[in-house]
């Protein structure tokens, strides 16, 4: 009997708590190491963008308009989902081409990510807000507010540890996000969105497309309803581009790059701080 062949997945992208394919029919297959094909990824286009940001922006108010604790329960449950799927998160970060240890500690450090930014949801406010003294007779107070909606575009080295360290200090924040897979290791990526839609995140909250950063980063910084970009490849020309695109309506962009997403410099509160504007309100001592 001859050898079976395996039946590739082709993973969706994830918009607006919905599995749906590129309007562009088209795909990419993602390979090893070996030039093995592992799966079928959709190859998103400006279209899939524009739907994904509405649905980002749909979202924002009522994300932004939860209670801390609720956001901080949310984040909870998805490093709970992703304990229970820790094995599969394992075996795919080996075929991408991590080694057992690697993969292990790489799926272990995601899930205590997770668990990190949870907690801060209830307690950032509280480290980064302040009462101003002024000459006046007045209140001065200073409380951190989220940006809005946020394009990140994670970096091809990365994988899943780089992914969750992106979009949870952005989602704990009361930010909603549009996030591009890197394309090299897309197959965990796809397989977190199946965490988002089994946790309690809210239907537009978290948008993940996959396909060619080439294509779509001139979408995803010059879009007029975006609010912030999250970017931590270091290549020179896209970071210029994304400057160039983020002036045209004075985006806020985050450039941060490493080349270790498992450092503890990553759990870190002002990176919430980063994707927040501040708002400082004047209130009479005295009517």
């Amino acid at each position: 009997m001859s050898k079976r062949l395996d039946v590739l997945k082709t993973y969706k992208i994830y918009i607006n708590g919905q599995f749906v394919r590129s309007e562009s029919g088209h795909y990419l297959t993602l390979t090893n190491k070996s030039g093995e094909q592992l799966a079928n990824i959709c190859r998103s286009t400006r279209k899939d963008f524009r739907q994904a940001m509405v649905a980002a922006r749909g979202a924002q108010g009522g994300w932004s308009g939860k209670t801390a604790y609720n956001r901080g329960q949310i984040l909870y449950r998805m490093a709970e989902i992703l304990e229970g799927r820790r094995a599969q998160f394992i075996h795919e970060l080996s075929l991408e081409g991590a080694s057992a240890k690697k993969a292990e500690a790489e799926v272990d450090a995601a899930i205590d990510r997770l668990v990190y930014f949870a907690g801060w949801c209830d307690k950032y406010q509280q480290i980064f807000s302040s009462v101003n003294p002024v000459q006046s007779a007045h209140f001065n107070f200073s409380t951190p507010e989220p940006t809005g909606v946020v394009s990140i575009i994670a970096e091809e080295k990365s994988s899943l540890i780089g992914l969750v360290s992106m979009i949870a200090p952005v989602i704990a924040g009361g930010n909603t996000c549009v996030v591009l897979a890197g394309q090299r290791n897309a197959m965990s990526a796809c397989s977190f969105t199946e965490v988002i839609h089994s946790s309690d995140v809210p239907s537009g909250v978290i948008n993940v497309l996959t396909g060619l950063k080439s294509e779509l980063i001139s979408h995803m910084s010059s879009h007029m309803d975006i609010n912030a970009i999250f970017y931590t490849d270091s290549d020179t020309d896209s970071k210029k581009l994304i400057q160039e695109n983020a002036s045209l309506n004075i985006k806020r962009v985050v450039f941060e790059e490493t080349d270790d997403w498992m450092d503890e410099r990553h759990e870190n509160p002002y990176i919430i701080l980063d994707f927040q504007e501040i708002k400082t309100t004047w209130h009479p001592v005295s009517v």
